[in-house]
C-alpha cells in the first residue's frame, strides 16, 4: 500500500492519510455498505484506493470526532490517494433510532467545535471551521469543513455525519489546502452515497 507524504498537523491529521493497518476484515451480509473509491471526490492526478473494512475504532483516533466514537460498535475503512489527500469512513450501529439519534448529534457537535478545540490545544495553530450545511438522505447527513493553518502548512478537511435509521456514519475528506480548494459540491454527494449505501 502506497503512504501519502504530506505533512499535516496533528497526529491524528496525519493517521487520516494513511491506509489501514490494524485489524482484519468485519464485513457480514448484515453489515452497513460502506463508500467505495468511485464514490469520493475524483483527485485531479491520482487514483483512490481502499483498506478493508475493519472492526473497532481507527487508532490513532480521528482528527475532530475521534472521542467522541463508541470503539466497540465501530467498524471503519481508510480511503488514500498517490498524492496529499486521504480519507476515512466510520460507521456505528446502535441499539435503536433515538441512541443512533443522540450519537449523530455528539459526532456533529465534536466536529463542529473541532476548530475551537484544535486553536486551545496549538496554540501556534490558526483553525476555521465553516458550515456546509445538509443534505436529504434518509435521517439526513450534516457537513462541516475544518482549514487549519500553521506556519508551514495548510490543509482542509471536510466532514459528513448522517443516519439511516440506528445506524450513524462519518466521512472525514482531507488534504493540503484551503476552502477554496475543497470538493464541496462533490463531497456533498460522498456525503449522500455514504448514507445511501448503508442499508
Amino acid at each position: 500500500m502506497r503512504r501519502s507524504t504530506a505533512a499535516v498537523v496533528t497526529a491524528t491529521a496525519i493517521a487520516l492519510i494513511l491506509p489501514a493497518t490494524t485489524a482484519a476484515a468485519a464485513h457480514t451480509a448484515s453489515a452497513p455498505g460502506f463508500l467505495a473509491p468511485a464514490d469520493l471526490p475524483p483527485h485531479p492526478s491520482s487514483d483512490w484506493y481502499a483498506g478493508e473494512v475493519t472492526a473497532g475504532t481507527p487508532d490513532p483516533l480521528p482528527f475532530c470526532y475521534g472521542q467522541a466514537l463508541p470503539g466497540a460498535t465501530s467498524q471503519h475503512r481508510e480511503f488514500w490517494t498517490d498524492l496529499d489527500a486521504g480519507a476515512r469512513q466510520v460507521t456505528v450501529v446502535e441499539k435503536d433510532g433515538a441512541s443512533a439519534q443522540r450519537l449523530a448529534d455528539l459526532l456533529h457537535r465534536a466536529v463542529k467545535q473541532c476548530a475551537a478545540r484544535t486553536e486551545a490545544q496549538y496554540p501556534d495553530v490558526d483553525a476555521t471551521g465553516r458550515s456546509l450545511g445538509r443534505v436529504k438522505v434518509e435521517e439526513g447527513a450534516r457537513l462541516y469543513g475544518v482549514q487549519v493553518d500553521t506556519e508551514h502548512t495548510r490543509d482542509i478537511h471536510l466532514f459528513s455525519v448522517g443516519r439511516d435509521g440506528r445506524t450513524v456514519t462519518v466521512v472525514q475528506w482531507g488534504r493540503m489546502g484551503q476552502f477554496k480548494d475543497a470538493p464541496v459540491a462533490a463531497f456533498r454527494e460522498t456525503a449522500r452515497t455514504s448514507v445511501a449505501k448503508l442499508h
